[in-house]
C-alpha cells in the first residue's frame, strides 16, 4: 500500500480493498447529513431519514474499524443541524441549519430544501442531536466511546437567533478499537495555570489581605524536583479525608508532573475556525487535530481521513512525521487537497 495518497472513490468500495490492520489512527469529519446536495453520486448526506444516515456512518466505521490496528484509535468531529419543518425557510434560508460550522461542504453544492427528507420524531425547531445519535450508534456496534471533547470556537458563525444560545462548539469523539489501545497523553500536555499579568495581579493582591492561615490559593511552582521534597508533597496532600481521591491521584504522579506546571490535556480545545482561501471556506482547523495526531499517532505511523476534503489531516500528518492515507468522492477536492498538501508541506500527493 503507498502511502501519503489520496484515493478518488466512494469511502465503502476503496476501504473494502483494502488489507485490515493498515492505519494506527482515523481523524475525520464525515459529510452533514441534509445540509447540502454536491450533485456526486453516492454521496453521504442525502439520506431521506436520520436512522438511514446513522445506519451509514455504523457501516462506514465498521470497514473503518477492519483496516484501523488493534490498538488504534479514531477521531470523529461532526456537526449538528436544526430542523425547521415542512419546507420552511428560517435561520439562513433553509429547512436544514448548520450548527455553526462552514467547511468544505459549504464551499460547494446546493443546499437541501426538500420536503421529502423524513424527520422521525423531529418537531419543528429541534436541534437533530446527529453527532450523539451517531457516536452511540458506533459504541452499540463495538467500538470504546473514551471521550467527548468539545471544540470551542472564539469566531463561531453569527446566527439569527434570539431563543436560544448562539452555537460555539462542535463535539470531537474519541473512540478506540479495543480495551487498550495507543495514546500518548505527553504529547499534548498542556500548561497547568491559565492566567494573564491583571488576573495574576489581582491574584497577589488578594492573597496578601488574606490572614495567615488562610492563603491557600495560591501554591508555588517548583523549577525542578530538586528543590521540591515529601513536605511539600505532603503539604499538597494534606487535604483530609474528603480529599481522599485527589490525594491518591497526587501520590500517582511523579515529582517532576507535581512540579512542571504541565497537566493531562482537558476535554475543552478552544480552536478558531480557519479559512482556506483556493475555497473560501473555513476548513477544519490543523490545531484542532494536532493533538488527535501527536496522542493517536506514533511518528512514523499511518493516519487515515476517509472523508478527506480540503487535505488538513495529511498536511498535519506529515508536518509532524507521520503518514496518511485519504478517501475522496469528490475529484475536484481531491485536486484542490494535493495541491494544498504539495504547496503547504512540500509533498507531491499520488492520485490513485
Amino acid at each position: 500500500m503507498k502511502f501519503n495518497t489520496i484515493h478518488q472513490g466512494d469511502v465503502l468500495d476503496v476501504l473494502r480493498s483494502w488489507p485490515d490492520e493498515l492505519v494506527n489512527c482515523v481523524v475525520t469529519s464525515p459529510p452533514y447529513w441534509g445540509l447540502r446536495d454536491y450533485g456526486v453520486a453516492g454521496q453521504i448526506g442525502l439520506e431521506k431519514t436520520i436512522e438511514e444516515y446513522v445506519a451509514k456512518m455504523v457501516e462506514v466505521f465498521r470497514e473503518v474499524r477492519r483496516v484501523l490496528r488493534r490498538d488504534g484509535t479514531i477521531w470523529i468531529n461532526l456537526g449538528d443541524s436544526y430542523w425547521n419543518g415542512g419546507g420552511e425557510k428560517r435561520d439562513g434560508g433553509h429547512d436544514f441549519v448548520d450548527g455553526g460550522k462552514i467547511k468544505l461542504e459549504a464551499a460547494k453544492g446546493s443546499l437541501l430544501q426538500r420536503k421529502s427528507i423524513t424527520m422521525l420524531g423531529l418537531k419543528p425547531k429541534d436541534m437533530a442531536g446527529m453527532p450523539w445519535r451517531v457516536t452511540f450508534a458506533l459504541q452499540t456496534d463495538g467500538w470504546y466511546l473514551r471521550s467527548d471533547i468539545i471544540w470551542s470556537k472564539p469566531n463561531p458563525m453569527p446566527e439569527s437567533v434570539t431563543d436560544r444560545p448562539t452555537k460555539s462548539h462542535e463535539y470531537l469523539f474519541l473512540l478506540s478499537k479495543s480495551e487498550r489501545y495507543f495514546y500518548d497523553a505527553a504529547a499534548i500536555k498542556e500548561p497547568a495555570i491559565y492566567f494573564d499579568d491583571d488576573r495574576a495581579g489581582r491574584d497577589r493582591e488578594d492573597h496578601k489581605s488574606m490572614p495567615t492561615g488562610q492563603r491557600n490559593g495560591i501554591r508555588p511552582l517548583y523549577k525542578d524536583a530538586r528543590s521540591y521534597d515529601d513536605k511539600h508533597s505532603d503539604k499538597q496532600r494534606g487535604h483530609g479525608r474528603r480529599h481522599a481521591g485527589f490525594n491518591d491521584r497526587w501520590d500517582q504522579m511523579g515529582k517532576s508532573d507535581q512540579c512542571s506546571g504541565m497537566r493531562n490535556k482537558r476535554s475543552v480545545w478552544t480552536v478558531a475556525t480557519s479559512p482556506f482561501h483556493e475555497a473560501h471556506f473555513a476548513t477544519f482547523p490543523e490545531k484542532l487535530i494536532e493533538p488527535c495526531i501527536l496522542a493517536g499517532c506514533p511518528r512514523g505511523g499511518a493516519v487515515l481521513d476517509p472523508f478527506m476534503g480540503a487535505g488538513t489531516t495529511g498536511l498535519v500528518a506529515v508536518k509532524h512525521g507521520r503518514q496518511y492515507l485519504g478517501i475522496e468522492l469528490n475529484p475536484e477536492y481531491v485536486k484542490m487537497a494535493e495541491r494544498r498538501i504539495h504547496n503547504q508541506a512540500g509533498l507531491l500527493v499520488g492520485m490513485t
